[in-house]
C-alpha cells in the first residue's frame, strides 16, 4: 500500500468532526518545498512562482533552500523524524533510491505525469525515473552534453555534421592544422570531473557501459576498443598537456578549435553575453559572431550503437511520503504547466524543457523557453541568437538522454565507478601511448570489478 493510500485511509477513519478540522487545516496549511536552486536570484524567482501559485489556488508554499551536497542526509533525517517536506526539487541520483527507501511516493508522481499527458514529456527524462508501475518523480528540466562545432568551417569543407565517430574523424582529417586550428580539444586532465562526463558521453554513444542489471558487468571489449581508439584520435588532434573545460572553451572562443564537447552553459557565453568569458575570435568581446558560426550535436553515435545517445543531467519534482498529496500534486502540476515558463526562467541556459508543450499545443513550452532571456552582463533570448533548427537540436537531446546504470537500476554503483577516476586514468595511459586499447579494457575491467 502506498503512503498516499495509507494517508487516505487514516483520514477516512478519523471521526467526522476531527476529519473536518483536519481538512480545514490541510486547505490552509503551507506546502513546504525543498529546492537545491539556492542562489539568491534563483531563489527569488522560485518565491515569485510560489506567490503566483498561491494567488491562483489559495495554497501557500514555503520555499526552503537546501545545499545540493546536503540533500541526501537532510532527506534521510527528515524521513526518520516524520518531517519531510511536501515536494523536493532533486537530482537524478535520488529518484529511484528514495522510492525504495519510502521517502518519495511514486504513485503521486505518476498521477501527475499521466494527468499532464506522458506524450508531452521527453522520453529520456521519463525513462531515467521509471519504476515498475510508473515514475519515481516528475521530470522538471535538464540538459545534455553537446558537441560544439564550427558549422561555417564544416559547410565550407563540405563536411557532414559531427553526429558519429566517423564524421568527427573525417572532420579532424580535413580541419586539423595546428597551432592555428586544432581538430578537437579533448578532456585529458585525469582528476577533473569534466573528463569523467566527457568520457561517459563518448562511451554511451557507442553503447558501452560497465554495469548490468546484476551489478558490475565489465565493459564489452569490442565496443570499448572502438571508444578508446576514437578517443585517442580526439586527443591526438588536441593540444599537448592536461586539458579540461577551461582550455576547450578558451581555444574554441579564440577560433583555434574546430570541435569541443561542452555543456549548454556555453551558449550565452558564445554570444558575448558574459564579460568573464568573452569570445576572443574578434576584437569585440560582446559580438555574437561566433554563435552565428556554431552548430551543436546532442545525439552522438558510435559504430556499435547507430541510434546514439546523449549524456543527460535531469532534475525532478519528487512528492514525498509525508506530503499533503492533493496540494503537492497541484503545486507540481502548476510548476509543469501554467507556471512552467517561470520554472524554466530560473536558469534557461541550463534548464531545457523536458515537457515540450501540451496536447493542444505540442511546442508551447519550447517556444516559451526559447524566448526567455539568457546571459549575465547582457541578456537576450536564445531564439534571437540561434536558429530554430539549433533550438530543436538542443531540446531534442533530452529525448535520448542517458546515464550509466539508470536503465539497469545500478546508478549508485555506476557513480562509484565514475568517481573512482580509474577510467580517466587508464584512458590517459592509452592517450599517452603507454597502453593499447585492448589491454586498457582488460585493466579497466579488472580494477572496476573491485568497486562495490
Amino acid at each position: 500500500m502506498s503512503a498516499k493510500s495509507r494517508n487516505y485511509l487514516w483520514r477516512c477513519a478519523a471521526p467526522t468532526a476531527l476529519g473536518l478540522v483536519l481538512s480545514t487545516q490541510a486547505a490552509l496549511a503551507d506546502i513546504r518545498f525543498w529546492t537545491i536552486e539556492e542562489q539568491p536570484e534563483r531563489l527569488a524567482k522560485q518565491q515569485e512562482m510560489a506567490s503566483a501559485f498561491e494567488a491562483e489556488t489559495g495554497i501557500g508554499v514555503e520555499v526552503i533552500p537546501v545545499t545540493e551536497t546536503d540533500m541526501g542526509t537532510r532527506a534521510t533525517a527528515a524521513f526518520a523524524a516524520g518531517d519531510l517536506p511536501d515536494v523536493i526539487y532533486h537530482t537524478l541520483q535520488y529518484a529511484l533510491p528514495w522510492v525504495d527507501a519510502g521517502i518519495l511516493d511514486a504513485e503521486a508522481a505518476t498521477e501527475v505525469i499521466e494527468a499532464l499527458d506522458t506524450g508531452t514529456f521527453a522520453p529520456g527524462a521519463l525513462n531515467m525515473a521509471r519504476t515498475d508501475d510508473g515514475w519515481a518523480s516528475v521530470p522538471s528540466d535538464g540538459w545534455t552534453q553537446m558537441i560544439v562545432y564550427r558549422k561555417d568551417l564544416f559547410d565550407a569543407a563540405g563536411l557532414a555534421a559531427p553526429t558519429t565517430f566517423d564524421a568527427v574523424t573525417a572532420a579532424i582529417g580535413a580541419l586539423h592544422n595546428p597551432p592555428e586550428m586544432f581538430g578537437f580539444v579533448a578532456a585529458t586532465k585525469v582528476d577533473e570531473n569534466f573528463m569523467s562526463q566527457v568520457l561517459e558521453h563518448v562511451f554511451l554513444a557507442n553503447g558501452a557501459t560497465p554495469v548490468g542489471p546484476d551489478g558490475f558487468a565489465g565493459f564489452d571489449p569490442a565496443k570499448t576498443v572502438e571508444v578508446l581508439d576514437f578517443y585517442k584520435t580526439l586527443a591526438d588532434a588536441s593540444p599537448e598537456g592536461e586539458l579540461y573545460w577551461d582550455q576547450s572553451r578558451s581555444l574554441y572562443f579564440a577560433g583555434n578549435a574546430a570541435m569541443i564537447i561542452w555543456s549548454p552553459f556555453i551558449l550565452d557565453e558564445l554570444a558575448g553575453l558574459r564579460d568573464s568569458a568573452p569570445p576572443t575570435i574578434t576584437d569585440d568581446p560582446t559580438s555574437a559572431e561566433l554563435a552565428s558560426k556554431t552548430g551543436i550535436v546532442t545525439n552522438f553515435a558510435g559504430p556499435s550503437n547507430p541510434d546514439g545517445a546523449a549524456w543527460g543531467d535531469i532534475r525532478y519534482f519528487g512528492i514525498t511520503a509525508d506530503a499533503d498529496f492533493d496540494e503537492a500534486q497541484q503545486f507540481v502540476k502548476y510548476s509543469m504547466d501554467n507556471g512552467y515558463a517561470q520554472t524554466l526562467s530560473i536558469a534557461p541556459e541550463g534548464k531545457f524543457p523536458v515537457r515540450r508543450g501540451t496536447p493542444d499545443n505540442p511546442t508551447a513550452f519550447v517556444d516559451a523557453w526559447s524566448k526567455l532571456d539568457v546571459g549575465v552582463d547582457r541578456r537576450a533570448p536564445l531564439s534571437a541568437l540561434y536558429d530554430a533548427a539549433m533550438i530543436d537540436e538542443i531540446v531534442g537531446g533530452l529525448d535520448v538522454a542517458q546515464r550509466w546504470g539508470v536503465n539497469e537500476g545500478q546508478l549508485a554503483l555506476a557513480s562509484k565507478i565514475i568517481n573512482s577516476q580509474a577510467i580517466n586514468r587508464i584512458v590517459r595511459e592509452v592517450i599517452d601511448g603507454d597502453l593499447s586499447s585492448a589491454d586498457a579494457v582488460a585493466k579497466m575491467n579488472q580494477e572496476l570489478a573491485a568497486i562495490e
